[in-house]
């Protein structure tokens, strides 16, 4: 896989979070992960915790996060998750297109949503990475400049699949290439 969602083909991820799936039924349908009540466990090791829109604000409050007092509205991730090894939580934000329309200026919002969400964390030193899941749709030439900006933003973006490892989460050992 080439830097930032581009290329691919001969890199060794072997598995791959495809949108069209979620992904708790991704990770259920891989060699040693099994997702018990949003925990990711790996080899019977507890390795993440995934949180879809609401769910995410429960962990907040467990935690004793009061988002309310750090941030004005809430934000609804498509589907995040807690990697525990690297102590990152991934935002990742599917957006599918087949027409034009108004996706595309969504794409231009990753730096305010990754800086709030940083905010949220910040008070129980979790990093913060943000994720685009595109549709090939976004390869057309006239999305380079989003796509520079959303790099640019120190956000990431992947066309169709991301790679586990992009999320840290362990790569079960008879995967093969893509």
């Amino acid at each position: 896989m080439i830097k930032n969602g581009k290329g691919g083909g001969n890199t060794k991820t072997g598995l791959v979070f495809e949108g069209k799936t979620d992904l708790s039924t991704f990770l259920n349908n891989q060699e040693g992960y099994r997702v018990t009540d949003g925990i990711v466990f790996y080899n019977d090791e507890k390795v993440a915790r995934i949180f879809k829109k609401h769910d995410f604000y429960k962990y907040l409050k467990e935690v004793g996060v009061d988002w309310k007092k750090i941030i004005s509205k809430k934000l609804l991730p498509d589907d995040s998750i807690y990697v525990i090894i690297n102590n990152t939580l991934f935002i990742i934000e599917c957006k599918y297109q087949q027409v034009a329309g108004s996706v595309d200026e969504k794409l231009q919002t990753c730096d305010f949503k990754r800086k709030q969400y940083q905010k949220l964390m910040a008070q129980i030193n979790i990093d913060v990475e943000y994720i685009y899941l595109l549709s090939e749709w976004f390869k057309d030439p006239k999305y380079k400049d989003v796509l520079d900006y959303i790099i640019s933003m120190r956000c990431h973006y992947y066309f169709e699949y991301i790679p586990l490892t992009k999320l840290g989460l362990p790569v079960p050992p008879n995967s093969e290439e893509e």
